[in-house]
């Protein structure tokens, strides 16, 4: 889920575009900051998805 891709039809005529990097670079920038990213999913109610990053206390 989280894997870069790329589409094998880059017909401009898709009704559905996208690189198929974005999930990939959330999961980077969120593991770069110490934190984690994921999902949770049921059948016939979509996805959810959540980041969990570290609390740092500022001094």
């Amino acid at each position: 889920m989280f894997q870069r891709f790329s589409q094998a039809d880059a017909n401009s005529s898709k009704t559905k575009g996208g690189t198929g990097l974005g999930l990939s670079l959330c999961k980077e920038l969120a593991e770069g900051m110490g934190g984690s990213i994921g999902y949770t999913s049921a059948v016939g109610c979509g996805a959810r998805f959540y980041v969990r990053l570290p609390i740092t206390p500022t001094f």
